[in-house]
Formats: C-alpha cells, structure tokens, sequence
C-alpha cells in the first residue's frame, strides 16, 4: 500500500494505493499516530484503495475516536466493494463518507 500525505494548515489528507489489509494496516496506524498532533480535519481519499479488511477496519475506527475529540474526519471516493464492507459492518453509520 502507498500512502500520500498532503498538509494545509491543520487539515491533512491521506490519500491510500492498494490494499488496507493485515499485512499494510499497521503503516497506515504508524502514519496517522505520527501525523494527527494538531490536525482538526482528517480526509482519506480512497480512491486508489482496492481492498480494506478487518485489520483496517480497526484502524480508522481508531482514527474516528481521536479526531471526534479535535475535529472531523471524512473518507472519499469510496469503490462499490469497499461500501458493501462499511455497509454490512455497519461503519457507514458512523463514518461520514463522501
């Protein structure tokens, strides 16, 4: 998975290649603990992201919790198969996904 941080101010977009799955979700949590510090908004653009398991399930669960204490986080340009697993996880209910 290839990760590309984009930084304004205090808003910071993420923008995800490949797979968010067991093997890559622990880049992703080292990326987001080093980066939220003082971030009020939180993108992740999905475009580029073909697959996300459970084990990135948890990390953006993780990611939700920190930035509803400082600001928001949105996820965009969501694929149809990533949908279904938000979805039937029920992650769609809590996930602002544009």
């Amino acid at each position: 998975m290839t990760i590309t941080k984009e930084a304004a101010g205090t808003a910071l977009t993420l923008s995800l290649q490949g797979r968010l799955d067991t093997n890559t979700a622990p880049q992703l949590e080292a990326a987001l603990k080093d980066a939220l510090s003082g971030v009020t908004a939180l993108t992740l653009d999905f475009e580029g992201l073909e697959y996300i398991s459970s084990a990135g399930l948890r990390v953006l669960l993780s990611a939700q919790k920190v930035m509803k204490k400082q600001g928001t986080m949105v996820i965009r340009h969501v694929n149809p198969t990533i949908m279904e697993v938000f979805e039937v996880t029920g992650f769609s209910d809590f996930l602002t996904i544009e």
